[in-house]
Formats: structure tokens, C-alpha cells, sequence
């Protein structure tokens, strides 16, 4: 993988992480469809922690309130509305993480092709669709309960699927239980810090020895990532109340769409 390949896979990981667009199958599609080299897990893991920073850093303040929170409820039993988000994101997370230690070597080898990929694009951008659609979007972060956050992380499973993105999955699921869309994002975005570090740090036990590394591609990617990510993330949750769900829908179909050309134009 060269500078100017790293450069983009970077951007794209910056960029797709947060929106509800898939960023698995973007870093996926460069490799089958422009036959780039694959970029390895340690690039994987770069961009990852990139993105990690940028959610902390734009987060920083609820971060810093929902632990605080999380830890009085915990210690002294001293329980208020953040220390209940903060045990809402734990829940939410817990489904995904589970899953992902036992499926993610059969999803590995058996779900990233480009045909599983054209197809969870479009049937879960229609889904995203349908939910900002039909949603009241009444409920807001302060109505948030347990049983909510479960059936978001539940629906967090599906994102180990490359293709129906972990924000896409997520918002959908937040939309439909009737959260208007800067809450639905805003939970999604929080979700996204434990879920990450959970899966990068898989990532990092199984990248222990496995391969040697270029560490300026890895700064590179790292810096660019968490750059993207963050303005990627205030901008979202500036316009999303106003343009809604439907660019990154028809994005999605479109996207979809072409897979689908490319895949019947290699088997004829």
C-alpha cells in the first residue's frame, strides 16, 4: 500500500465511521473493486484508534460527566440521569460485543465479499429509510431507558455484517423506537467509544507478532482518520435535524447499485 492509497483509505474511514454508510465495506470495496492491496490489520487497527480520538475529543465533556456519574452510582450509590445513560451505553454495547467473539471469524470468512456487501447496503438503507420515515421523533436523550438502549445494541449486531454500518444500524434502530435524529446520532456516536475500543483492542491481541509495520502509514492514517472523524461528526449533528436520513440513503442505493453492475459485469 503506497502514501496516496493510505492517504484515502484514511479519509474514507474518517468519513464513513460516523455516517450511516458503512465504513467496513468502504475499506473493504478499495481492494475487490480497484484491486488496491489490502491494507492489513495494523492500518485497520490506525484508523480505528483515529476515529476513537476524534469521538473522544468531540465527547470529551459528556465523557468526562457520564463516568464521573457512572462511578458515584457504582461506589456511593448515588444515581442521577447521566449515571443511568452511562449504564444504557454498557448495556447497549454488551449484545455487539458478545457476538462479535463468536461470529467474527465466520463473518471474516464468509460475509466481506462484495455480493453480501451490494446487498446489506441497499436492504438497510431502505431500512434507514422507512424508520425516518414512520418515526415520531418525539423522544429525546432525557427519555432514554433500558429497554431502549437493549434494542439498540441488539441491533448493533447486525453491524458486524460489512455493509449495514454500525451508525446506520443504530439510528435506525433509535428512529424507530420513535428518538428524534440529533438523539438517535448522538447515542449512536457515544455507543461507538466502547464498542471500538472492544474491537480494536481484539484487533491489537490478534495484530501481536503477525506482521511487521509501517509506522509513518500508520501515523498518517491514524492523524488523517481522527481528523476526518471529528469534523465529520460536528458537522452531522449540526445539519442532520434539518436534512434528515435520505442523502445517505439514496447515497446507499446508489452505491448499491453499482455493486451490482460490477458484480454482473465480472460473471458474464
Amino acid at each position: 500500500m503506497d502514501l496516496m492509497q493510505s492517504v484515502w483509505l484514511a479519509i474514507i474511514q474518517g468519513l464513513s465511521e460516523f455516517l450511516p454508510i458503512s465504513s467496513s465495506a468502504h475499506l473493504i470495496l478499495p481492494s475487490q473493486v480497484l484491486g488496491w492491496p489490502d491494507q492489513g490489520l495494523a492500518f485497520d487497527v490506525a484508523v480505528h484508534v483515529g476515529s476513537l480520538i476524534a469521538v473522544i475529543i468531540y465527547f470529551r465533556h459528556d465523557i468526562v460527566t457520564l463516568t464521573q456519574a457512572w462511578l458515584d452510582s457504582l461506589f456511593v450509590r448515588r444515581h442521577s440521569r447521566e449515571s443511568h445513560l452511562a449504564w444504557f451505553i454498557i448495556l447497549a454495547t454488551l449484545p455487539a460485543g458478545f457476538a462479535g467473539l463468536l461470529l467474527a471469524d465466520f463473518i471474516e470468512a464468509n460475509l466481506r465479499s462484495m455480493e453480501v456487501i451490494a446487498f446489506t447496503t441497499i436492504f438497510f438503507g431502505l431500512l434507514l429509510a422507512w424508520a425516518d420515515y414512520r418515526g415520531r421523533a418525539e423522544r429525546q436523550l432525557e427519555q432514554m431507558n433500558w429497554r431502549s438502549a437493549l434494542w439498540i445494541g441488539i441491533a448493533q449486531v447486525l453491524s458486524l455484517i460489512p455493509g449495514t454500518s454500525r451508525s446506520g444500524i443504530t439510528i435506525t434502530a433509535a428512529l424507530a423506537l420513535g428518538f428524534d435524529r440529533e438523539t438517535a446520532a448522538r447515542f449512536s456516536f457515544l455507543m461507538a467509544i466502547p464498542i471500538i475500543v472492544l474491537s480494536g483492542g481484539y484487533e491489537g491481541l490478534e495484530l501481536l507478532g503477525s506482521e511487521s509495520v509501517d509506522w509513518a502509514l500508520i501515523a498518517i492514517g491514524t492523524s488523517l482518520s481522527a481528523i476526518t472523524a471529528y469534523l465529520c461528526i460536528a458537522l452531522f449533528l449540526k445539519v442532520i435535524q434539518r436534512i434528515g436520513m435520505m442523502p445517505f440513503v439514496i447515497y446507499r442505493l446508489l452505491l448499491g447499485g453499482v455493486l451490482i453492475l460490477i458484480i454482473s459485469g465480472q460473471s458474464a
